[in-house]
């Protein structure tokens, strides 16, 4: 069996980062599924997040 089937005959194991909703469809299917709330550095605001990173 090539490497590539052998990955989609195991079983789905999934860290969902941001959209909560699609992690939520994941746990309907009765998938293995971790949720990170993430959010980009300071609102996604460039020079907030280029001064955060001097601290």
């Amino acid at each position: 069996m090539s490497k590539i089937n052998e990955l989609f005959d195991s079983e789905l194991k999934v860290i969902n980062l941001g959209l909560e909703s699609f992690s939520a469809e994941l746990k309907l299917q009765k998938k293995q599924v971790v949720h990170v709330e993430w959010r980009p550095v300071a609102g996604g605001n460039k020079k907030l997040g280029s001064i955060l990173d001097q601290l």
